[in-house]
């Protein structure tokens, strides 16, 4: 796998795995933005490594939604829904210490902005009651990695599955399991 600098080919960038961290670390040292999404630096990168020049990104500014003492099973959600520690102590509050923002209940808060904190936590009793499985976003190719290994791969351990990923993305090309990813174990 090559280096992440300046003189790599956004081509070829696109050809390899690299972790956030690796990404963040990049922009740092290039004096770009460090803060977004894997995949807004991901974007932020291809765009320095094509022209040289920063990405001009517009500035955001959230308003913020109701403090933790403002939040009551009446409040309502708000524009931008953010899962920060104060909502997270509510819903624990509310739902018990096993809550957990899982990605289909954050896309649900996201989705549902005039619904009330009381809507929230009858839709995340409903949501685990569910069988249906998360759809996991593009940008987290190792946990849809780990998920195919496993449905592949009955009886085979997280270590296992962690080597096949390790081998995988160090690979030019695509990161998405295939039954050959298994030679490594060998």
């Amino acid at each position: 796998m090559p280096k992440l600098t300046r003189n790599l080919k956004p081509e070829e960038f696109g050809e390899y795995y690299f972790l956030k961290e690796e990404l963040k670390d990049f922009c740092r040292s290039e004096g770009l933005k460090v803060s977004g999404s894997k995949q807004e630096l991901e974007n932020r990168i291809i765009h320095y490594l094509s022209t040289g020049e920063e990405l001009n990104e517009p500035v955001v500014r959230q308003k913020s939604n109701a403090s933790s003492s403002e939040i009551n099973l009446d409040s309502r959600l708000g524009e931008n829904f953010k899962c920060s520690e104060d909502k997270r102590a509510f819903f624990e509050n509310e739902i018990g210490k096993g809550f957990k923002f899982k990605v289909r209940f954050q896309k649900w808060l996201k989705a549902n902005p005039d619904k009330t904190y009381r809507d929230a936590v009858d839709a995340y009793h409903e949501i685990q009651g569910s069988n249906q499985k998360t759809e996991i976003g593009k940008q987290f190719q190792y946990n849809q990695y780990i998920r195919d290994f496993f449905e592949d791969n009955e009886g085979k351990s997280l270590d296992d599955a962690i080597r096949c990923w390790k081998h995988k993305k160090s690979l030019k090309g695509h990161n998405r399991y295939e039954k050959s990813d298994l030679e490594v174990l060998k």
